[in-house]
């Protein structure tokens, strides 16, 4: 995690970069003015004077001059922003929570690339797409792959599941084909509060033979298993909490819009 608010010593930790390049503010200056030759901008240009005065903490620099000490100093965006209390991370967030009122796009995951995690690479050739599982139970073989690909994902309190291909239960809501992820903190089903369907708790139920992402209800010692409207199904009872377990509250999803054929 960054720097969450301004270092008073981000002088002193500007000087000190400068010195472990073994650079005089003299050769930083003739340096920024390469950067900024080969850049077209001159907002990236630096004086010997100027950079004393941010090393003393008289001036804070703006982005261009920022970009420019980075790359002569051989550091990080981010290492270079967190000196002035910028940080790149948010320590809570990750694609599932930016809030923004406007769609927009959102870009590329960059990370370093030499740093990886274990994740799953190779689906178990008896399982079957057709039906609904947790992603733990999908795959028989993990391997290391870069850490960028999944920072955005709250993996500390988070499980993943796959609606099958042939389960409608929550259709248009999770259509088949579906990755959802499941929030394991919230387990209690919540009774009301909601308005309509749409703010209706979605949980991800596991069942002595299979899983089932659902609205549900308890009636006594019965969970019930609550199909959307559009669904064609049945509402589901089955005995709680003998043959069913609740894995958590469903909180994201990627969602195929087409068919797999592109119909």
């Amino acid at each position: 995690m960054l720097a969450s608010r301004p270092s008073p010593e981000a002088g002193k930790r500007l000087r000190a970069a400068r010195l472990r390049a073994h650079l005089s503010t003299r050769q930083v200056e003739r340096l920024s003015h390469q950067i900024a030759e080969k850049e077209n901008n001159q907002d990236c240009s630096i004086t010997h004077g100027w950079l004393t005065q941010v090393e003393n903490d008289v001036f804070r620099p703006g982005i261009h001059k920022l970009y420019t000490l980075g790359r002569i100093y051989k550091l990080k965006p981010e290492e270079v922003l967190a000196f002035f209390g910028l940080g790149l991370h948010d320590q809570d967030g990750g694609l599932m929570s930016v809030n923004s009122p406007r769609t927009r796009l959102l870009g590329p995951v960059h990370d370093r690339p030499e740093r990886t995690l274990v994740a799953p690479v190779a689906l178990r050739t008896t399982f079957r797409l057709e039906q609904t599982n947790l992603m733990s139970r999908m795959f028989d073989k993990w391997e290391e792959i870069p850490v960028g690909l999944l920072q955005q994902i709250d993996l500390r309190n988070s499980l993943f599941a796959f609606i099958g291909l042939e389960d409608h239960t929550m259709y248009p809501w999770l259509r088949p084909g579906s990755l959802v992820q499941i929030d394991s903190r919230q387990r209690a089903i919540k009774p009301s509060g909601w308005q309509d369907e749409c703010d209706r708790p979605i949980y991800c139920v596991e069942l002595r033979d299979s899983c089932v992402c659902s609205w549900c209800d308890l009636d006594g010692s019965q969970l019930l298993l609550i199909p959307s409207s559009q669904s064609g199904q049945h509402i589901r009872r089955v005995r709680y909490p003998m043959d069913a377990e609740i894995v958590g509250r469903v909180t994201a999803t990627v969602m195929p819009m087409v068919g797999r054929q592109g119909a």
